[in-house]
């Protein structure tokens, strides 16, 4: 009783003490700062938007419009509820209710800007809702600069980080494509930190884009701003912050230093014009691990592998009144390593020295060409330049999944010239948002210069068979290996996203891609997808799209060397040792080998269907459940049609050439997936995506290049994909328990892929040793699951007493690789007459550390 009523007599106290100082306070009452960003449906950001704040009585507080960063900043903001409004030509407007108190920075939430007249959502980080809109699918991984900073990224690099949420049978024959600022690319060409956003499978069944969501990364990059701003970002890792390699005979030495800096702002009044400066330098000290087995017993040893490469880009932004925007953008890449190609069992001899010079200029235009039309145009003009150098001359020697010696015999320089261009016009009439647009991914002048294999390679089936002298084959290249060719990719679409009602939405569209060298010229790829609100927070959607593959320079290169007729290449069986034609004169000439076009041969393609149910589960979360098919269709493979015949599998039915691959569009492919995909709040100060698929992946190529254990039965060649995981999980996270107690995770557990048991012979006499035992099919062997914990934990400092938002800050910050230390074993050997048989030869990385600092202005 007495404490109680000495809290009472304190309390009165204070009160009483406070009242003579509340004018005063009230007089003196901290203001805030806002700041906020616009972007438009793309992640692209628009600048010259008239934004206008208004207090709950409806009164105009201020106004402004946004800088070339698509920025805007208000002052001296009094504490209260407030309307920040958006007007600008050609988009609807969009107004966010805030709540401001006094003495701090706000920072906003992103506003995106519709062109369409479609259900609109104002994006606040994960928080936003699901809607029938066409790219706000919630089964989307969506990733911005400030998350970007609290994950753990291994090396800064972002696009192989995020690569995890992609699906490999919805990747094209070149791998996956990079999308960056709307146009094709081959690399992002700015630094980590000039990232704005990163996307995977937003919009998938887009008529825009060649391959599906989850076959495509889209990268949105930063411009400069109205103030000046940047930051030095410095990453480093060694190798006493690791453990050891368990096929390491010790802790290899490593080293690598990442030094990047970012610097941007406006040019002379910084009301129109603006510039961003990134430059990025990699030093790495990196050891490939030898596991091989060779004539004097297992050779298990460490190899250094450095590099170098520098980057740096620049980038001008120009707005033009209220209507047009100019970017040119210059990009510079510098790179050179040597002892690549070495590990498992490439000994150190067989390496090579590489080293790479790239530029490109990219020229950008935005015009609001009235109030519901919207031009986008980019040009791109690049050169590169690369070449290869073999550490040790000599001709290489294989011994099937024991050791790779010799030279390495990889000799070539390469030089392109390529133009790249892309021109989107978007038109909003009533219900209806057109878009078409037409590209030139590819429009190339390239130049090769191979040198390799002039000594020849000599493939043997096992130790044994190298001791006595007995190789399997002879393989070696004569002639003149200097070819220039034209490639040309281009690319054309027109798409509809129809409001039907309120809560139907439905998308309609069609793409034709070509590609020069293959005669195909009817590859119109149909797109359709529709989203259905069934009830507030829930939203059906469901889609189905054709989408055309395209070839690499690769096979291309190895056709037209054919035809011409100019590099030739030979192939012996049972050859000698090491006189692959046993005393006979040099310039003996065998059959040559062919490599050819089938007779009607098509692009590949495959059509991708599926439906699913996004459900609001509370404010900020949402979770997707999607079931997603694809078929392939027309997909390349190569054969051997001059491969002896059976039964006896003995001569080639054309004594005249050796082997003649022949390159044709009929493989075939199925997958089925079920994925669950949350989004958003996971639980108190817990934010991120989680997402588990289950799913099954058969067909019967592996590729354009692959070959056929048997050329005339293909049955066999049926089984699972390559990279078929029954069960993938990952999850990205943020946990932020206050100042001192920010973590990031990134969580990867998945099931095993197959391989293929072999023979480890030339069972049917053809060269090649992918021979499997009889009745045995592809991918049969089971390989082991993989599973990684990464963590980061950072911390950031303000560097002035201000504390603003966007003041000078120091920011540190620890990342674990593997932090359980998990040996994930790679590379198990199938072949039947290797000492590795049934084993690995090779381990994903263990715990690496990684130290980073930044300071940001």
């Amino acid at each position: 009783m007495h404490l109680m009523c000495l809290g009472a007599r304190l309390v009165g106290l204070c009160l009483l003490a406070a009242l003579p100082c509340a004018p005063a306070a009230a007089q003196q009452a901290p203001t805030s700062t806002l700041r906020g960003t616009i972007q438009d449906q793309t992640g692209a950001v628009v600048p010259g938007v008239r934004v206008t704040i208004a207090d709950a009585t409806g009164a105009v507080r201020g106004e402004t419009t946004t800088d070339a960063a698509g920025a805007f900043v208000f002052q001296g903001v009094a504490a209260g509820t407030y309307d920040v409004m958006t007007v600008f030509e050609g988009f609807k407007p969009a107004t966010l209710h805030v709540r401001v108190g006094g003495g701090r920075s706000v920072s906003l939430p992103k506003i995106v800007l519709q062109l369409a007249a479609i259900n609109q959502a104002i994006t606040v980080g994960e928080t936003a809702p699901v809607t029938t809109a066409a790219a706000a699918n919630r089964d989307a991984i969506v990733v911005d600069d400030q998350t970007l900073k609290d994950l753990p990224i291994f090396d800064r690099d972002i696009v192989g980080t995020l690569s995890r949420f992609l699906d490999p049978g919805a990747a094209a024959s070149g791998g996956v494509t990079l999308v960056v600022d709307g146009m094709e690319a081959r690399r992002v060409g700015v630094s980590p930190s000039a990232i704005q956003q990163v996307k995977i499978n937003q919009d998938p069944y887009s008529a825009e884009f060649q391959r599906p969501g989850r076959g495509r990364i889209e990268v949105v990059t930063k411009a400069g701003t109205d103030a000046y701003h940047g930051s030095f970002d410095f990453a480093f890792r060694d190798a006493h912050l690791n453990a050891r390699d368990p096929f390491a005979p010790a802790r290899p030495p490593e080293q690598r230093r990442i030094y990047e800096g970012v610097f941007g702002g406006p040019i002379r009044d910084g009301k129109n014009t603006s510039f961003l400066l990134t430059v990025e330098r990699r030093e790495q000290d990196l050891q490939s691990i030898v596991f091989a087995a060779t004539p004097a017993g297992t050779l298990n040893a460490i190899v250094p592998r450095p590099s170098r490469d520098l980057e740096v880009s620049a980038t001008w932004t120009h707005q033009a009144g209220k209507r047009q925007t100019f970017t040119v953008r210059a990009n510079a890449d510098t790179s050179a390593s040597r002892n690549q190609n070495v590990g498992g069992t490439v000994l150190p001899e067989a390496a090579t020295d590489d080293h790479a010079d790239e530029q490109e200029l990219i020229i950008g235009h935005r015009w609001i060409a009235g109030p519901k039309v919207l031009s986008e145009f980019r040009l791109l003009l690049g050169r590169e330049v690369g070449r290869t150098i073999s550490v040790q001359p000599g001709a290489r020697i294989v011994v099937l999944d024991a050791f790779t010696g010799g030279g390495a015999q990889a000799d070539q320089r390469t030089t392109e010239y390529h133009v790249q261009l892309m021109e989107n016009v978007t038109y909003l009439r009533g219900r209806h948002l057109l878009k078409a647009g037409f590209a030139i991914p590819d429009f190339s002048r390239r130049g090769f210069d191979d040198a390799g294999n002039r000594l020849g390679t000599f493939t043997f089936s096992s130790l044994a068979d190298y001791a006595e002298g007995r190789p399997l084959s002879f393989l070696q290249q004569r002639g003149d290996g200097r070819i220039v060719f034209l490639q040309r990719v281009y690319g054309a679409f027109l798409q509809d996203q129809m409001t039907v009602t309120r809560s139907l939405s439905v998308g309609l569209g069609v793409r034709y891609d070509w590609q020069n060298i293959f005669r195909d010229n009817n590859n119109f790829a149909p797109r359709a997808s529709f989203a259905y609100a069934a009830r507030p927070g829930t939203v059906v959607r469901g889609g189905v799209g054709w989408f055309y593959d395209r070839a690499g320079d690769g096979a291309i290169r190895e056709v037209l060397r054919s035809r011409e007729a100019r590099l030739l290449r030979y192939l012996l069986l049972d050859p000698g040792f090491p006189d692959p034609f046993q005393g006979a004169s040099a310039n003996a000439t065998p059959p040559r080998s062919l490599v050819q076009l089938a007779p009607g041969v098509s692009m590949p393609f495959i059509v991708q269907y599926g439906v699913g149910i996004e459900r609001q589960l509370r404010k900020g979360t949402t979770l997707a459940v999607n079931y997603i098919g694809a078929r392939g269709v027309d997909l390349f493979r190569s054969i051997d049609v001059n491969a002896p015949p059976p039964p006896l599998y003995e001569a080639r039915p054309d004594p005249a050439f050796g082997s003649i691959r022949q390159i044709e569009s009929t493989g075939r492919q199925q997958t089925h997936s079920l994925q669950f995909t949350l989004r958003g709040r996971m639980a108190p100060r817990v934010q991120g995506s989680a997402q588990y698929t289950f799913g099954v992946a058969h067909n019967d190529t592996a590729g354009i290049n692959a070959l056929p254990a048997n050329n005339y039965d293909l049955s066999a060649e049926w089984g699972r994909a390559d990279f078929d995981q029954r069960h993938r999980l990952d999850v990205l996270a943020q946990f932020k328990g206050g100042p001192w107690l920010n973590v990031g995770v990134a969580a990867t557990v998945y099931s095993g892929r197959p391989y293929s048991l072999r023979t480890g012979l030339d069972d049917f006499h053809t060269g090649q040793t992918n021979a499997r035992p009889p009745g045995v099919s592809r991918n049969t062997l089971q390989g082991p699951g993989y599973a990684s914990v990464d963590l980061r934990w950072s911390r950031e400092v303000k560097l002035n007493a201000s504390k603003e938002e966007d003041g000078p800050a120091l920011r540190i910050g620890v990342d674990a690789f593997n932090v359980m230390n998990r040996v994930n074993y790679v590379a198990y050997i199938g072949n039947q007459r290797s000492p590795f048989f049934g084993r690995a030869i090779a381990a994903q990385p263990p715990r690496r550390l990684q130290v980073t600092a930044a300071v940001e202005f």
